[in-house]
């Protein structure tokens, strides 16, 4: 699964860097100790080796004497796997010596072949002994006089000892590796997340922006977010320039379309009944599409303008309003959730909608709803990147539309019903309006038996971080 969140990026590569770093540590440092706890265990059985050499002899009758006292009481007590001894070699004959701890049991020895001497004429094995001890023999074979009478000694320690010592150590050295670790880690978070902080308020600024409570960065940003914040300061001008620049576009271009039109229609209202009423059609038609393409040419002007807010209760409060007063004899009702917003110009949510609740109003027998609300995820469709859509559905219990009919009254100019008033162009209007914005438009038979209008349009949230 991939990791948004730079923190949690940042936080757990250091967590895996950390735990792999102080594990190599760890075993590293143990390994040392071990070598060095080796090492010692073996200097220690060569000085007790030539202790017990400097402390034998061959007595008058030839039989081996001395006793040798190594200051260490393990080779007094049984069993320990602390032991001496010193045998006679080749022909010459006598009772070997050996430690009290060793008692009349024996060592195995090594062959020449499995354990060599060195070049110190010393060599070094461990075997087990009668006990059950793992046992590090220190071994080497001395002429004692002039005779060539000859002995092997050997001193042996256990090997218990090191492990104990290497076992301690590890478990200490662990102990305090964690501990410096979890710390370690403690202090890298705060430290990742003090660092990071800037990036927070700068996303607190740009979402400030987008709820409209700003109109460009403002904070102070440290030296490597500095020109990221000044960059889009003047993205969010160039961008304020570029919309403002089309709005007078399409004002001067409504405005001068605007008496020409008016001129046609007034002029038509003069001609004959038959070329009055083409003239009269034709420059509806006309200022229908004049219309529309204005509308889209601003729409695609500040449709990705983080400027683009409008609150959804007051607006269209006003919108039911206005229907209200213009269709006494019929119900509105509306709901809408609390803090709603859409990212869309006011005008544009009050075109769309306007239209839809005049269509509604226009063929409803009673009453016409109106709601707004947060669209439900699973909705398809529509752009998922942006993370709020808006729902809102304009509903009435009129006589509703088959889905033939639906299809047919999406086209541009088409009117179902010669009866009622208007050009035609409202849901077609609405139509590109909401695609404008990238959301979504549709038309069903609702609840009370009468047409359905849902909308999808892209939404804000009041609450910003």
């Amino acid at each position: 699964m991939r990791i948004k969140s730079l923190t949690a990026r940042v936080l757990l590569l250091t967590t895996l860097w950390s735990a792999v770093a102080l594990v190599v540590i760890g075993l590293v440092i143990s390994n040392i100790y071990r070598k060095s706890a080796e090492r010692g265990f073996q200097d220690l059985l060569r000085a007790q080796l030539y202790n017990v050499i400097n402390s034998v002899t061959i007595g008058d009758q030839g039989a081996l004497a001395g006793s040798p006292q190594l200051g260490d009481l393990r080779f007094a007590q049984p069993k320990t796997g602390w032991y001496w001894m010193v045998e006679p070699l080749g022909t010459y004959t006598a009772t070997p010596l050996v430690s009290p701890s060793l008692g009349a049991s024996n060592l195995p020895v090594l062959s020449v072949l499995e354990a060599p001497f060195d070049k110190n004429y010393e060599r070094y094995y461990v075997v087990t002994d009668a006990f059950g001890n793992r046992v590090q023999v220190a071994e080497t074979e001395v002429v004692l006089d002039t005779d060539g009478r000859a002995a092997r000694f050997r001193v042996t320690g256990n090997v218990a000892v090191v492990e104990d010592d290497v076992r301690n150590f590890s478990h200490s050295l662990y102990f305090a590796l964690v501990g410096f670790g979890v710390g370690s880690l403690i202090v890298n978070a705060l430290a990742i997340l003090y660092g990071l902080k800037p990036l927070d308020k700068a996303r607190a600024a740009l979402e400030r922006i987008r709820a409209g409570e700003s109109e460009r960065l403002q904070g102070d940003f440290p030296r490597e977010i500095l020109p990221l914040a000044n960059e889009v300061n003047a993205l969010i001008e160039s961008n304020r320039r570029i919309v403002e620049r089309a709005r007078m576009q399409v004002g001067n271009l409504a405005h001068s379309l605007k008496t020409p039109i008016a001129v046609l229609l007034n002029e038509s209202r003069v001609l004959e009944r038959s070329h009055g009423d083409l003239v009269k059609n034709q420059a509806e038609v006309m200022q229908g599409q004049v219309q529309s393409y204005l509308n889209r040419a601003r729409i695609a002007a500040q449709r990705d303008s983080v400027l683009a807010r409008t609150e959804a209760e007051p607006a269209l409060e006003r919108l039911v309003r206005v229907m209200r007063r213009l269709h006494a004899e019929k119900e509105f009702e509306l709901t809408v959730s609390p803090n709603l917003a859409l990212a869309m110009e006011q005008q544009d949510l009050e075109e769309t909608v306007g239209n839809l609740l005049e269509n509604a109003a226009r063929f409803a027998e009673h009453k016409v709803r109106l709601s707004a609300s947060e669209a439900p995820p699973e909705i398809k469709g529509i752009d998922p990147v942006r993370r709020h859509w808006v729902e809102l559905l304009v509903e009435d219990d009129g006589p509703g539309l088959e889905p033939d009919q639906i299809r047919e009254a999406m086209k541009r100019g088409r009117r179902l019903d010669e009866s009622k008033p208007g050009t035609g162009l409202g849901l077609s209007i609405v139509s590109e309006i909401t695609n404008e914005y990238q959301g979504k438009f549709e038309l069903s038979r609702g609840d009370w038996g009468g047409l359905r209008a849902s909308l999808i349009l892209p939404g804000l949230t009041k609450d910003v971080a």
